[in-house]
């Protein structure tokens, strides 16, 4: 049997009930030479009959059945380790694939030549509308040339999302690439994949909807909590000084990769701090010391904060200073509270 192009990588964690429209999604795609793979652990919320039936009834998707409650990422390394196509995409329950999108990547690739990564642009439903993104900006300023990942380090300033590219197999198989345990198990596979890239290309228009409800990935491994993102962003920084003793070209682009990922580490170390509900009131300080020592160790040399009010929380987290942090973010908050009260007024 011939290998597909394309092997569409699935765990079937449904918490919102979704994971029928996104199968739906690419069973209706016109383009047909790929494969999905649905893994299904032993988590309740995995729905191993309904994925049985829609392998039952569609030749190109099979399940992966395993023996314990793993993960995501778990979940994700047992798919990529199953797949039989050249390139893979991993996708959640609650994504939907535009409905041309798969041709669009055939067509891509006919043009570019094998790439070791494809990226490409989503939309977020929120409120009954569409939002972009973030990263259309930078992948349409990218160009249609293919790419390494010196030439556009700004790109490492996007969040760091597995669903919104493809990966070439033999680039996964080469760099030993697989996610890790516990949350944001995102964050050191595509860093790396990146990172270790020889071409990449970009295709500047969405072709995933991001249908979740909940701002935080919904599932991590067994055990798992909001500081791993600590250590997975260390895996990252260490791999830029693995990256940065090896032979190769030094000097500005590669002072802009690190400062790109510093930059992007803070903003989201930021956000999972003041996104409600995420940390815990009593862990909140030492979430913020964690950050605050992570910004005094990968700083890169001439760093420039950002202006506004973000730049303020910069500075803050940089001196360590959490009760004028928490102050400050009051003081946001009542002001926004009050200005909101006048205009309904």
């Amino acid at each position: 049997m011939a290998s597909p192009l394309i092997s569409v990588v699935i765990p079937a964690y449904d918490q919102q009930k979704q994971l029928a429209d996104c199968l739906d999604s690419l069973l209706a795609q016109s383009f047909r030479d790929f494969e999905v793979l649905v893994v299904v652990d032993r988590s309740p919320d995995c729905p191993g009959q309904l994925v049985d039936r829609y392998a039952a009834r569609h030749p190109q998707v099979s399940v992966l059945h395993l023996d314990a409650a793993v993960g995501v990422g778990v979940s994700r390394n047992a798919g990529a380790a199953r797949a039989r196509g050249e390139y893979l995409l991993f996708l959640d329950a609650d994504h939907l694939l535009a409905r041309d999108a798969l041709s669009s990547f055939a067509d891509h690739l006919e043009r570019t030549g094998p790439v070791d990564l494809l990226l490409f642009g989503h939309t977020r439903q929120h409120g009954g509308r569409d939002w972009p993104g973030g990263a259309e900006a930078l992948l349409a300023e990218a160009g249609p040339e293919v790419f390494g990942p010196l030439d556009h380090p700004e790109l490492l300033g996007a969040p760091a999302l597995i669903w919104d590219r493809l990966v070439r197999h033999e680039h996964w198989r080469g760099q030993g690439l697989a996610f890790p345990e516990g949350r944001y198990e995102e964050l050191p596979v595509v860093h790396r994949a990146m990172l270790t890239a020889r071409r990449i290309a970009v295709l500047p228009r969405a072709c995933v909807q991001l249908r979740r409800r909940e701002t935080v990935h919904p599932t991590g491994s067994p055990g798992s909590s909001n500081f791993d993102i600590f250590d997975q962003y260390e895996q990252t920084f260490a791999l830029l000084d693995e990256l940065d003793a090896a032979p190769g070209p030094a000097g500005p682009s590669r002072e802009a990769v690190r400062d790109a990922l510093f930059t992007r580490m803070i903003r989201h170390y930021l956000f999972v701090f003041d996104l409600a509900g995420c940390v815990a009131r009593a862990e909140r300080p030492q979430f913020f010391h964690r950050a605050a020592d992570h910004y005094r160790r990968f700083q890169p040399a001439g760093h420039r904060r950002p202006s506004g009010r973000e730049g303020v929380k910069f500075s803050l987290l940089a001196g360590g200073a959490y009760p004028a942090f928490e102050v400050a973010k009051l003081s946001h908050i009542a002001r926004g509270t009050i200005t909101g009260a006048t205009r309904r007024r």
